[in-house]
């Protein structure tokens, strides 16, 4: 892992960005990283877009303010293309992963000119197909620790069953789904 990886995620009110974002510094400060996730609160309502940060780090982080230059951007609802400047500062040696069944060849042209790695997921598909619902945040989290690199796999998946056991003990059916949609999206995230 580089020494300060940051991460912003775009998504909507309800569509679980903010909550992707703070399992993912849980997840990352388990295996003993210094971390910061957060959202940018504003007069969010339900379906409004929001941003959430990650900054993850093998050292002691003193930064406290949004990201301005990720190296990653996460895109959680590919309607946000055409209503926020998704790219905005984004690195050119990063990426952007975006939540779409459309090619990267019809995302392209929506990027603003961006020519850094684009990778694509159907979040949307894979959450109903293993969760049964349009929750397209844990199929994400899988693609952005995937593409970054941030966390090594193996402690992921097993941070991400811990956090879900604790969080989801009285419903497994919901544990077995979320885990699905976690490691199906690390094999199907494409280029």
């Amino acid at each position: 892992m580089k020494e300060n990886v940051e991460i912003r995620w775009h998504g909507r009110g309800g569509q679980g960005a903010k909550t992707a974002s703070l399992l993912l510094a849980d997840s990352a400060f388990s295996t003993g990283m210094y971390v910061q996730g957060f959202p940018e609160y504003g007069p969010e309502r339900m379906g409004a877009p929001i941003t959430a940060y990650n900054r993850i780090s093998n050292e002691r982080i003193r930064v406290h303010s949004n990201i301005q230059e990720p190296q990653f951007v996460v895109v959680v609802d590919e309607t946000l293309l055409t209503a926020v400047d998704v790219t905005r500062g984004l690195k050119e040696d990063g990426a952007i992963i975006i939540n779409t069944s459309k090619s990267i060849e019809e995302i392209k042209p929506l990027l603003k000119g961006y020519k850094g790695k684009i990778y694509t997921i159907d979040a949307r598909k894979i959450a109903e197909e293993c969760i049964g619902k349009n929750m397209p945040n844990t199929p994400m989290l899988g693609a952005i620790v995937k593409i970054s690199g941030v966390i090594d796999e193996t402690l992921f998946v097993k941070s991400m069953e811990d956090s879900f056991k604790h969080k989801f003990a009285s419903k497994p059916e919901v544990l077995k789904g979320n885990m699905e949609a976690i490691i199906r999206s690390m094999k199907e995230v494409v280029k």
